[in-house]
């Protein structure tokens, strides 16, 4: 009779030292005497990886692709070797491997790689040999053989493409958090914290600032129908939150959370010729290099001038490429200048239940502004709306959303120590 095979992984917060390492395999361990084949996908130790970027920059202020996933790709290492004598130690039978070694197979990117294939085979061996099998998440390799990283957060999406691949019962993302919340409970204690939340709603909320999973692990989740819990690592009697189908689910509420997002800053393109095709210019070339765009606006075109502004976010660490790759178009596209505002935070309101609701974003927008909070721009799907603020604005806007649309319960929720680096 064959097992059913559980993947698990705990981020960089779960293994911050040797205690926590001893904790985690202590619950794999458990998980393992339930009866269940286990695979477990690691991050690199507490904050690993801001230290080997800190280290490089101090090195060279812009260190190559190909040598950066090298460096970063070793934190991981460290985590799955010491795990896996943890779990020898405890009296379990476990085995490291890293990407190469699983075959982790990605496209040829460097620091923001996704992944094309798994090989199982290996993996499988070592299951029925009775061992955990401990993997190094966030990485992955070319079929060239060149080390990849799947950017920052990338261990959640080595999980759930494990799962997928293994056909695993379910993915459990431990953390130390007990779950997902309608929001930051650092921030809102009153937050609560979802049973359940939609694959569609977790996706919106991931992108939106909510530092417990990572987008495309969510997205790879739904995908393949990865049944996929969020729950604590040190409290495992808690289940935390389950993510499944909107269909499975009981919509009561419009909103479902509030987030956050600081990470990102607004560039305008000023004064660009009002003539079709140059929106597709800017954006193919700013998409050739590899840099991710969210919310865009263009403005009215001017009639003196026949010329309009466009505006558009990106994250913070993609300001240098993307002045760069403007400036090199500048006479290309006709534009004046550039400016950057890097003093600003989207603020999201994500629920599945909010379809064919009417009055939501009248309540969010009336909300911010009797807290005098100007809405710089306005981005909208059929479950999510957000408006860039100033920064300064953010905390405020939070609390008075999540009041706004009764998302407080009456009890306090603990947090223990951060949120986890996803």
């Amino acid at each position: 009779m064959s097992r059913d095979i559980i993947v698990q992984k705990f981020g960089g917060t779960s293994v911050a030292d040797t205690d926590k390492i001893k904790n985690v395999a202590n619950t794999i361990l458990r998980e393992r005497n339930l009866g269940h084949d286990v695979v477990v996908v690691v991050s690199a130790m507490g904050h690993t990886t801001d230290h080997l970027v800190k280290m490089a920059k101090e090195i060279a202020p812009n260190p190559s692709g190909r040598e950066m996933d090298m460096l970063l790709s070793t934190g991981e290492g460290i985590s799955i070797a010491l795990l896996a004598m943890a779990i020898q130690a405890a009296g379990g039978d476990a085995v490291s491997m890293n990407a190469m070694q699983v075959g982790i197979i990605t496209e040829n990117v460097h620091t923001k790689a996704r992944i094309v294939d798994i090989k199982t085979e290996r993996i499988k061996n070592y299951l029925n040999q009775g061992k955990v099998v401990v993997i190094a998440g966030f990485q992955g390799v070319t079929p060239d053989g060149e080390i990849t990283t799947l950017g920052r957060g990338g261990s959640d999406t080595s999980a759930v493409a494990l799962a997928a691949a293994l056909e695993a019962a379910r993915c459990d993302i431990y953390t130390d958090v007990e779950g997902v919340y309608t929001t930051d409970p650092r921030l809102v204690p009153t937050a609560s914290r979802l049973d359940m939340v939609s694959y569609e709603e977790m996706l919106e909320l991931a992108r939106v600032g909510a530092n417990v999973l990572h987008p495309r692990a969510v997205e790879t989740a739904k995908m393949f129908k990865v049944p996929l819990r969020v729950r604590s690592s040190f409290k495992l009697e808690n289940l935390g939150t389950l993510i499944v189908g909107v269909e499975d689910m009981e919509l009561q509420k419009a909103v479902t959370g509030v987030a956050s997002d600081s990470s990102q800053l607004r560039i305008v393109v000023c004064d660009v010729p009002d003539i079709p095709g140059r929106a597709a210019l800017i954006f193919s070339r700013l998409s050739d290099a590899n840099i991710s765009v969210d919310m865009i606006i263009q403005s009215y075109a001017r009639k003196v001038e026949n010329t309009n502004d466009i505006a558009f976010t990106i994250d913070k660490a993609d300001l240098d490429k993307t002045l760069k790759t403007l400036d090199d178009m500048k006479d290309e596209i006709g534009a004046s200048r550039f400016q950057v505002d890097d003093s600003i935070a989207m603020v999201s309101i994500v629920g599945a239940g909010m379809i064919d609701r009417p009055g939501i974003a009248a309540l969010m927008f009336n909300t911010l502004g009797n807290q005098g909070i100007n809405i710089k721009m306005i981005s909208t799907s059929e479950i999510k709306i957000s408006c860039l603020v100033d920064e300064l604005d953010a905390d405020k806007a939070v609390i008075a959303l999540h009041k706004a649309f009764n998302l407080d319960c009456d009890e306090i929720a603990e947090v223990k120590g951060t949120l986890p680096d996803v």
